[in-house]
């Protein structure tokens, strides 16, 4: 585990931040991922694990250009962030929406493979990396008695801030075993193409209940970042990088600057160590 003191984050505007808080990142490869890292994430011991290179600067050039060529649409509740996919979240409750969403599942996903044609699509690596190394498996998701998706690509575009949120499987989900029974909720981010200025992952350490966000996002999806206190951590991955992090902490995006942020994205339940991890987007 690296432990590198981060310096302090510029103030101006929050436009502008430097790393900080590395002391909380843990970097690590492909070969040398291991379930005691998944473990230090669970026990809040760090926020990130950084897997460096995860995939190729190629392979980063054909999945950015084939995801752009694919199109990106808005969130169905979110317009000013892109993505190709349908998240669950986008459902909030609805049936209808929430019969969209298992509809296109299979079909979203074999599209996002045929982005990644030839390379392979990093979902996958991801998925079977997790099933590997955690001693009781990984799997796909499910809910209602039906598969649920993964590997929603999303797009951050210049001069827009991903607002501070936090994600809980059981909002989005409430009332069902399989949410509520989540101990620890982690994001999955295969980054494919970075801007040269901004794009950060901003995180904060204080948890915060449903109820406080609800009433600090003021109707939006998230909070404004110059309504917090400085983040806690910054770090910006590069491209082929895999982050995975602490989505029950507050996090947010930093404005790209020069061009689009693209990442593929799902998100890891942990339920304790003698429990498989499930993943879904």
């Amino acid at each position: 585990m690296e432990t590198v003191l981060g310096d302090q984050v510029a103030l101006a505007g929050f436009d502008d931040f430097q790393t900080k808080g590395h002391e909380y990142v843990l970097k690590t490869t492909r070969e040398n991922l291991s379930a005691d890292h998944i473990r230090l994430l669970a026990k809040n011991e760090i926020r990130i694990i950084q897997v460096q290179s995860f995939i190729s600067k190629l392979a980063c050039e054909i999945i950015s250009s084939g995801a752009i060529e694919l199109g990106y649409k808005p969130y169905i509740n979110v317009e000013k962030v892109r993505r190709i996919g349908m998240a669950y979240y986008e459902t909030e409750h609805e049936e209808s929406l929430i019969e969209q969403y298992f509809a296109t599942a299979r079909k979203c996903q074999e599209q996002l493979r045929a982005a990644c044609d030839p390379v392979g699509s990093p979902m996958d690596t991801a998925r079977c990396l997790l099933d590997e190394v955690w001693p009781a498996g990984a799997q796909l998701q499910t809910l209602f008695g039906k598969k649920m998706f993964v590997g929603l690509s999303r797009m951050v575009e210049p001069q827009t801030t991903f607002l501070a949120h936090h994600d809980i499987f059981a909002d989005d989900a409430p009332g069902m075993q399989e949410s509520e029974s989540v101990v620890s909720q982690f994001g999955a981010n295969v980054y494919v193409q970075m801007p040269d200025t901004g794009g950060e992952l901003l995180m904060w350490h204080k948890n915060m209940t449903i109820a406080e966000f609800d009433e600090k996002r003021k109707g939006e999806y998230g909070i404004n970042i110059k309504d917090l206190p400085p983040p806690d951590v910054v770090l910006k991955p590069n491209a082929g990088d895999l982050l995975i992090f602490d989505a029950h902490k507050l996090h947010a995006v930093a404005s790209p600057q020069d061009k689009d942020r693209l990442a593929l994205s799902f998100f890891v339940a942990y339920r304790g160590d003698d429990m498989p991890l499930t993943y879904w987007s």
